[in-house]
């Protein structure tokens, strides 16, 4: 079967040649039209149960075969077709088209179901006019009503906090905490930095000291550090006093940052010869002349003068510790110099918290390393934990910190839960020293 507008089935012609269009008519003929001449009874190509259908008048008995010839064009297989025996193929190939018309019924079928709305019955509305406080079953909870987005909108307003107004609780006296960890990448800076916004929108003055000469708290807060900005080597080196180096962050308010430049690179080799080399930060932070909620010290990963400054200023210590083996084998060497600090220079000194980063939940490894902190520290780890999220890590190619980046994100509630749940214990324990 070819279908190129003919029809030369060989099955039916009993030859290639002589086909015969589909698109042939007889004479004068069209589909439904009065007058229009049919084939006659006898002829072999109609089947039995045309011929059987009565005709009637003069336009029907027009287009029967006469004796002298026929009366329309005859395939080629007419004059082979055999007397008497039918030819379905060719009476089902000639019957006329007529458009097929649909039935009530089917349009019925075919038109879409709409889902009923549910209603009320009439025993939920009687048991809500007896008691105003039911609640049916068939009622959705809040997480099942509020779609994803309508949740993340309201975690974004609870972190920015518009309206200014002190939703954590403020501690009576200064507390200045210093976040240390002699490995890298455990994200002391974006603690720091993100612990220190999310204080400062919640109604609390905040101070953030950058002793690490990277400098990367300061680029996560979008203050300018380049070479010639007044910086915390002046302070340390050149008895600056801090008020005259301290920059306001733009969009935070109460909240203030002492940048660190390359310079301090080299504070580590000139503050050798100094005279008090270890206590330089901590006059520098007590004659600042304003007061502040919180100070936090944003300390190099090592154990030199850097950080010995930073934990001879402190009152706390706060640990964050990578959810990684590497992040426990140097953290005993990191208790002893605390301890060593707490001995000779700082008394008042103490490991107040630890908190765990970067923890992915589909590892082992990250659920072991919790249950060994907390079995090794007890209360001082924060039931906050920072999962792994790249808004956190993209925020500071912005200049921002994750709080403001993006607010509904996992890395923002986490850190807003954790400096939540620190301004509580501040209340909870207060200090017994101002700044």
């Amino acid at each position: 079967m070819h279908d190129d507008g003919r029809y030369d089935d060989p099955r039916v012609t009993g030859s290639t040649g002589d086909p015969v269009s589909r698109e042939t008519d007889y004479p004068n003929w069209s589909p439904g039209a009065a007058g229009a001449p049919m084939p006659a009874a006898d002829d072999p190509l109609v089947s039995r149960d045309e011929a059987a259908v009565p005709t009637a008048g003069p336009e029907r008995t027009a287009g029967r075969r006469s004796a002298d010839g026929p009366s329309r064009p005859i395939n080629a297989a007419d004059a082979r077709q055999a007397p008497g025996r039918r030819n379905t193929a060719a009476a089902v190939r000639f019957e006329p088209a007529v458009p097929h018309q649909p039935t009530a019924a089917a349009t019925r079928d075919a038109t879409p179901v709409v889902p009923d709305v549910p209603v009320a019955s009439a025993e939920s509305l009687a048991a809500v006019a007896a008691d105003p406080t039911y609640v049916s079953r068939e009622t959705p909870t809040r997480e099942e009503d509020d779609p994803p987005l309508a949740m993340e909108a309201m975690r974004a307003v609870q972190i920015l906090n518009p309206s200014g107004e002190v939703t954590m609780p403020r501690p009576d006296r200064t507390r200045v905490m210093c976040v240390a960890n002699q490995k890298g990448g455990v994200g002391k800076t974006t603690t720091t930095v993100n612990l220190a916004v999310a204080l400062a929108l919640h109604g609390n003055r905040v101070l953030v000291v950058d002793l690490d000469p990277q400098g990367n708290a300061s680029t996560g807060l979008n203050v300018p550090h380049h070479t010639g900005i007044p910086d915390v080597y002046d302070c340390l080196i050149n008895s600056v006093p801090l008020s005259e180096v301290a920059q306001a962050v733009e969009g935070i308010p109460n909240l203030w940052c002492v940048p660190a430049t390359i310079d301090l690179a080299g504070a580590e080799i000139e503050l050798v010869s100094v005279v008090a080399r270890e206590s330089r930060l901590d006059r520098a932070i007590a004659a600042y002349p304003g007061q502040f909620d919180y100070v936090f010290i944003d300390c190099p990963p090592s154990l030199g003068l850097l950080t010995v400054n930073a934990l001879v200023a402190a009152q706390e210590v706060l640990i964050p510790i990578q959810c990684e083996y590497y992040a426990l084998e140097g953290l005993n060497q990191l208790i002893n110099n605390i301890n060593l600090v707490r001995q000779h220079l700082n008394p008042k000194l103490d490991v107040s918290t630890i908190l765990l980063t970067m923890y992915d939940r589909r590892t082992r490894l990250a659920d072991a390393v919790e249950q060994d902190v907390r079995n090794h520290f007890g209360d001082k780890v924060l039931q906050a934990v920072i999962p792994r999220n790249v808004r956190v890590s993209e925020a500071p190619s912005y200049g921002q910190s994750v709080m403001t980046y993006d607010p509904g994100s996992r890395g923002a509630t986490s850190y807003f839960e954790a400096a939540q749940e620190i301004a509580e214990r501040g209340v909870k324990e207060p200090v017994g020293r101002n700044a």
